[in-house]
């Protein structure tokens, strides 16, 4: 096996990309630092140790390259290439009660109208 590898054959073997196009695309648009540093040619070598950040979606991925890998294989085969160092997202604050009623919503409608009065300002939408 050899020592290096091209980073958008290992973003693919890795799964991370449906295409070794896509993962090709990606890099030379200049969404991937490779050791903290933007890389923007897909053949950059890259090697065991190394560390890639990249933004797929929403999310942020973190990961530190263990293995290079030979082809592209099953999910469990693509995850062993990779520690994912990416931190967890909180997660999001559930709704307290259900929602407010027809009643609820004129009470809260006649505090912001008062406090207009007093001169306190905020946004309507803070429901």
């Amino acid at each position: 096996m050899a020592d290096t590898l091209r980073l958008d054959k290992w973003l693919w073997h890795a799964r991370f990309f449906k295409t070794r196009t896509l993962a090709a695309k990606f890099v030379a648009a200049g969404g991937v630092r490779l050791n903290a540093n933007r890389v923007d040619k897909p053949a950059t070598s890259i090697k065991p140790g190394d560390g890639l950040t990249f933004a797929l979606g929403l999310q942020v991925h973190v990961v530190r390259i263990v293995d290079l890998g030979t082809r592209r294989g099953p999910a469990p085969e693509a995850q062993a290439l990779y520690d994912d160092l990416t931190p967890e997202l909180p997660t999001p604050a559930k709704r307290v009660g259900a929602r407010p009623t027809k009643k609820d919503r004129r009470t809260m409608e006649s505090h912001h109208e008062t406090a207009t009065r007093w001169g306190l300002e905020f946004d309507k939408n803070d429901d």
